[in-house]
């Protein structure tokens, strides 16, 4: 009252009157910018944690990563070691378990090791699984050997008598321990398979391919049936052909082999050197793939009486199939999928088979 009455009487006297203090009201825009300012900050600062907090996860996933990885290395070691002894003096079939467990170690580990990692580790098994194949063939009972050649010499055996029977020498043609050529390679001793067939059908059964290593190479046009658990699988240098095979314990390895149709159930699958062809599998680590193109992968679906027996012996996981993840050797790229390798579309894919 006192202020007004002197503004008032100021007015009256003729003073200038000092102008009031005044606050014009927000537009209705102006106080929506207000409030939307410290929401964008608060959604740029929610942002910028949620960055902090997955590198931070990143970074423990790598040290976890990391340390995965140098467990791995020091037991994978460890075991390939062990597995060496047994093979140079010790019960095979110690050292066939052990290997076993090997090949196990490196399939379970496949998902947090570096591409080179499981490439050395794959190579040592196959390494291993060589050996063990060459020391079982040294190992073999010599009379096998011996009984073929005295046979030969016995056949038109009523000419020369005595002077004859001192070739059974031919035995030493088998390699002494830890020499010569393993069992399927060039110049070794025979082996389990089929070699050089043309338009065939051709087959083997399970007494036939218990725990042996079968090796199917240079076929053209025919079609293979494996009704069995072998220990290993080598197919070489074939055209044209179907090969359809019972459990593998071990690894199966396609080398060479173009416009063919493959379906196999194992632990680890490498195939090199192939072109246009299609792959059925059962394979319980990643499949790899190396020089290759146009091959196509689907989960297997071949059956047989007995087979159940047959992937219970080999160990398999029937409950475990990565038919769909294939590492491509040739491509490094991470964020884009290799040209090289494909997935059959389920109306293009195989049920039947006989």
């Amino acid at each position: 009252m006192e202020a007004a009455g002197e503004a008032v009487a100021a007015a009256a006297a003729g003073q200038p009157r000092a102008p009031a203090a005044f606050v014009a009201p927000l537009q209705p825009e102006a106080a929506a910018a207000a409030v939307v300012l410290p929401e964008r900050l608060q959604r740029r600062e929610a942002e910028r944690q949620q960055g902090v907090e997955r590198q931070r996860q990143k970074k423990e996933a790598q040290v976890v990563k990391e340390e995965q990885s140098e467990f791995f290395v020091a037991a994978f070691a460890r075991e390939r070691e062990a597995v060496e002894a047994l093979l140079a003096a010790g019960p095979l079939e110690e050292a066939a378990a052990r290997l076993q467990g090997l090949q196990k170690l490196l399939t379970e580990s496949v998902r947090f090791l570096a591409p080179y990692e499981v490439r050395q580790g794959q190579e040592a098994v196959a390494r291993l699984q060589a050996d063990l194949a060459a020391r079982r063939q040294q190992l073999q009972p010599k009379k096998k050997f011996a009984f073929r050649a005295l046979k030969k010499e016995a056949a038109p055996g009523s000419k020369p008598p005595p002077a004859e029977s001192a070739e059974p020498a031919r035995p030493a043609a088998a390699p002494a321990p830890g020499h010569g050529p393993a069992e399927g390679e060039a110049g070794g001793p025979p082996l389990c398979g089929f070699s050089g067939a043309e338009a065939q059908e051709l087959e083997l059964g399970p007494a036939e391919l218990r725990q042996r290593d079968v090796v199917l190479s240079e076929l053209r046009g025919c079609r293979v049936r494996l009704r069995g658990n072998a220990n290993t699988l080598r197919v070489r240098d074939c055209r044209g052909c179907t090969v359809l095979c019972g459990p593998v314990s071990t690894s199966v390895l396609v080398d060479g082999c173009s416009d063919c149709l493959l379906v196999l159930a194992c632990q680890q699958l490498r195939t090199h050197r192939t072109r246009d062809s299609r792959f059925y599998v059962q394979v319980t680590s990643r499949a790899v793939i190396e020089d290759c193109a146009k091959v196509s992968f689907a989960p297997y679906t071949w059956s047989y009486a007995g087979i159940e027996r047959d992937f219970e012996s080999s160990g398999l996981d029937r409950n475990r199939n990565n038919w769909n993840l294939v590492d491509d050797f040739d491509w490094l790229a991470t964020d884009k999928p290799s040209p090289n390798w494909s997935l059959i579309p389920e109306r293009e894919r195989i049920s039947c088979w006989d």
